[in-house]
């Protein structure tokens, strides 16, 4: 329990401190995150390896995807897709899904099954030939995807398959037989725990409002242990820190004091994923830093206000704005933006920003590394 000096401030540089930790070799940095989001979208750099630059010595843009199958990871569904380490996936399996398949789904997938273990590791292609399950389905964005790869797809979430490794970007898939496990009251009760504890690290300090939006985004990585989840939510006033500041709860890991006068954050310009865990609980955001940050790159261009992929540009302890970068002829090209209508007059922002452009510069090299 925080005393009465806990203030908004002092929750600010805790959830930067604690956060955006002492650059680590990549394992190290990936388990103590415990889930790395992943998304698609290259604008100038993907999340996952956004996210990473900012956390692992010497990040190169890929580097995720090069190491992962040394590296004891799984790609999977968390509280959104993702890589999480193998600790964290055994939590997650084996998993009920929400809806379960029809029969003429689960004769087709038990085939697929049958084929990969034959093969090993297969490609979408090679089922989709082997199969010739054709047509097309409907796409989560209002696209469409090939039929065999929506069914491997599936397959993944559903436990059956895990992503072996990645060829220019496509999953490439292996058999997954998970390990008994007990699955008692106290057994379930027990994996809600640490996987609600995963989630108040990942993401701490939480208003209450925002762990229990994320214990509910367990529905895709854990639909299973919903109701165990929801019950260690709503006890997390014996689990976990806490303390009400200007009239909102909020939680962190029992362990630590966001009072603590040795939180205090550099003074540098960091460059952020939409879906780095410093910025992305929204609710969490507009209370610390005063103003709402959206994510626009799924809306129509003519609806957006900050951009397509805007960054938010954390400086020490503030967020002055945002920026939108594009790479041209090797080179960044900066579309900055700030709440206040105009660049911070410091020159020590300038400076910090093309600090930080420039390291991005050389992370985003790695692209051109073979996969």
């Amino acid at each position: 329990m925080a005393g009465a000096a806990l203030t908004t401030d002092a929750l600010r540089r805790h959830a930067i401190a604690r956060s955006l930790f002492a650059p680590q070799a990549l394992p190290a940095a990936v388990r103590r995150l415990g889930f790395v989001q992943a998304d698609p979208l290259r604008a100038p750099a993907r999340a996952q390896d956004l996210i990473l630059f900012q956390r692992v010595r010497g990040y190169r843009a890929g580097d995720l995807e090069r190491g992962y199958e040394r590296l004891g990871l799984e790609e999977d569904a968390f509280v959104n897709y993702g890589f999480v380490p193998r600790s964290l996936f055994g939590l997650l399996h084996p998993r009920a899904p929400r809806r379960p398949w029809d029969a003429a789904t689960a004769r087709r997938a038990s085939e697929v099954l049958a084929f990969v273990r034959e093969r090993g590791v297969v490609h979408p292609r090679d089922v989709g030939e082997a199969f010739a399950h054709h047509g097309r389905v409907a796409g989560y964005w209002g696209g469409e995807l090939n039929a065999s790869t929506r069914l491997l797809d599936q397959m993944h979430h559903h436990g059956w398959l895990r992503v072996r490794r990645r060829e220019g970007g496509t999953r490439l898939y292996e058999a997954m037989q998970h390990p008994a496990h007990e699955d008692s009251p106290a057994a379930r009760r027990a994996r809600a725990e640490a996987l609600v504890d995963a989630i108040v690290n990942l993401y701490a300090p939480l208003p209450a409002a925002s762990l229990g939006y994320l214990v509910t985004l367990l529905r895709y990585g854990a639909p299973h242990l919903a109701v165990e989840a929801r019950a260690v939510a709503k006890a997390a006033r014996q689990r976990y820190g806490h303390a009400v500041v200007d009239g909102t709860a909020w939680f962190w890991p029992a362990d630590e004091n966001p009072a603590s006068r040795r939180h205090r954050p550099a003074d540098a310009v960091r460059v952020l994923a939409p879906f780095d865990p410093v910025v992305w609980d929204r609710r969490r955001f507009e209370l610390l830093w005063g103003w709402a940050y959206r994510f626009e790159a799924y809306l129509p261009a003519a609806r957006r206000t900050m951009g397509h992929y805007a960054l938010p540009l954390l400086w020490g302890e503030q967020v002055p704005g945002w920026i939108n970068l594009r790479m041209q002829d090797g080179r960044l090209l900066p579309a900055p933006g700030f709440v206040s209508g105009r660049a911070p007059r410091d020159p020590a922002f300038r400076r910090a920003l093309d600090e930080e452009l420039a390291r991005l510069e050389v992370c985003l090299s790695g692209y051109a590394r073979p996969t």
